[in-house]
């Protein structure tokens, strides 16, 4: 998979790719809009270009008052993404070329207040899913927002994902599963109490190529 070519359905408004990202892009800007004053922290697992939360910030009130780490493996992506934020003034928002799967990678920049895993739990195995769902408290501080996208491709995984969020102490906020395509975007908030990031754990790895549904 060329994980550059990838984004390109982005550039098709009407694309199943670009749907998601108004849905996801949409459960952010009602985050942000929750605490209309408060400073906030956000991280990003496998960031790719850092579309979803970049095209927010550039033209949102919160834009100065949100502190951000993207991770991302694929440098080319990795480098449009900071290009985006320098462009847009996004001095809080940094991106780090580093394995997404690895806790390591959020030191320093967790507990977070949103927590974006989107793209990423079509991509690896159902077990490394429910792993990394039962350890997302170690990302969030107190009352955290967790959007997260995943396929209704058959097997549907989905309904075992929103039980391991509950499972995970977290409430769901809101579940967008359109008919017509395949995708849904999944947002929960944390009511238990948060976890210490454990250092040095691989949570995950991807195993399998994506597509414009399959994420």
């Amino acid at each position: 998979m060329d994980w550059l070519e990838w984004h390109s359905s982005y550039e098709d408004e009407e694309s199943p790719l670009s749907r998601r990202l108004a849905s996801v892009q949409r459960a952010i800007r009602e985050r942000l809009d929750a605490d209309p004053d408060a400073k906030l922290q956000a991280v990003s697992a496998c960031a790719g270009q850092g579309r979803d939360l970049i095209e927010v910030l550039a033209t949102h009130p919160a834009r100065g008052r949100v502190t951000a780490r993207l991770v991302e493996l694929d440098h080319r992506n990795a480098g449009l993404a900071r290009a985006a934020a320098t462009v847009n003034g996004l001095t809080g928002v940094e991106v780090v070329e580093a394995d997404a799967g690895r806790t390591d990678a959020y030191a320093g920049a967790v507990p977070a207040d949103l927590v974006l895993f989107c793209g990423v739990f079509g991509n690896i195995t159902d077990a490394d899913v429910e792993t990394t769902v039962k350890a997302l408290p170690q990302f969030c501080a107190p009352g955290a927002t967790v959007v997260w996208t995943r396929t209704r491709e058959q097997p549907d995984l989905c309904p075992a994902v929103r039980d391991w969020f509950t499972t995970a102490g977290f409430e769901e906020v809101s579940y967008d599963a359109p008919d017509d395509v395949l995708w849904s975007v999944g947002v929960h908030r944390l009511t238990a109490d948060p976890q210490q990031l454990e250092p040095g754990r691989q949570l995950f790895s991807f195993v399998r190529h994506p597509d414009v549904q399959s994420t």
